[in-house]
């Protein structure tokens, strides 16, 4: 037996404006899409906000239901969305936040793990690396690039051939 460690690299940015502007417009526009968010139970509002290597923009937020399961997270609704209005388009980055109703939140807010089994996805079809931006309401904005830096031991479709 032996223990190996996975490092998982990222770069810390303590501002927006030390973005490049395309990503601190996205992060900016993610921002926004909070304030459309359906999060009556959690009161966790999140937003999101994909590029594509067209230059569309789309953005999405979560979407809560009384029965959890039947809502749908703000990266996944913001992904497919993409998928549906620019189909087989690459997708180039995309950014993620969260406002809370109950406190601030001053640390990146990261996908969850079926969200980023959905960026694997996207990310093979792209055929590029994806860049995945987080930040909370404040705070610094982590930026991987690509998803296997967010997400060890990705499950790829290769798997099932």
């Amino acid at each position: 037996m032996k223990i190996e460690r996975f490092i998982c690299p990222y770069t810390v940015y303590d501002r927006l404006e030390e973005l490049d502007p395309r990503d601190a417009e996205l992060m900016r526009l993610a921002h926004e899409a909070t304030q459309n968010s359906y999060a009556p139970y959690s009161k966790f509002h999140v937003g999101a906000a994909v590029r594509l290597a067209n230059g569309a923009v789309v953005v999405g937020n979560n979407i809560e239901n009384a029965a959890y399961p039947s809502g749908l997270c703000a990266e996944r609704v913001t992904m497919f969305a993409a998928m549906a209005q620019y189909p087989g388009v690459p997708f180039e980055a995309l950014a993620v936040t969260a406002h809370s109703e109950s406190k601030l939140i001053e640390e990146p807010v990261a996908p969850c793990g079926a969200c980023r089994q959905v960026m694997v996805e996207v990310e093979q079809q792209s055929k590029q690396p994806l860049r995945v931006l987080c930040q909370g309401e404040t705070g610094p904005i982590f930026a991987f690039d690509g998803i296997e830096s967010l997400m060890p031991f990705i499950f790829l479709d290769k798997f099932l051939d």
